[in-house]
């Protein structure tokens, strides 16, 4: 049988550079009335210094924008894909970038979405309500059990 997960179940890893699109997406979830934590990182570093000092309890969903300083969403993919700590982490790419160069780099590294800012028509609450028919449908990694 099935789990039910519950809103707060899921912690969001928002992994983006532009403080006003960082907003926006707050602002979406609490337009929405959705309560899950959302945790921001300022560039791909910061967001595996996040997932690897379990800052963030799983199930949780990472939303990455490709292209920040220090360390940018497909150096951010490369480095997590390798780690069998986080390798099963649940990826959405949220970018500025139509290049299809780009989007089939991103699935190779087997995100689970590809998403462009400009072609959400609400703003981001488009956005939010995909993930949360997401997580509510879509069994996610949690804890593993100790053996």
């Amino acid at each position: 049988m099935s789990k039910d997960l519950s809103y707060n179940q899921v912690n969001i890893l928002l992994i983006e550079d532009d403080e006003i699109d960082a907003e926006i997406v707050r602002r979406a979830f609490k337009q929405l009335r959705i309560a899950n934590p959302v945790t921001r990182a300022r560039h791909g570093q910061e967001g595996l210094d996040i997932l690897r000092n379990n800052t963030i309890d799983k199930p949780r969903i990472v939303l990455l924008d490709l292209n920040m300083p220090v360390m940018n969403g497909f150096e951010f993919l490369d480095v997590i894909r390798d780690d069998d700590d986080i390798k099963d982490t649940v990826i959405f790419v949220l970018t500025t970038s139509k290049s299809q160069a780009d989007l089939l780099a991103a699935y190779k590294k087997n995100i689970a979405g590809y998403i462009v800012k400009s072609e959400l028509d609400s703003g981001f609450e488009s956005l939010i309500n995909m993930l949360t028919s997401y997580w509510r449908i879509i069994e996610l990694p949690a804890h593993e059990e100790p053996n």
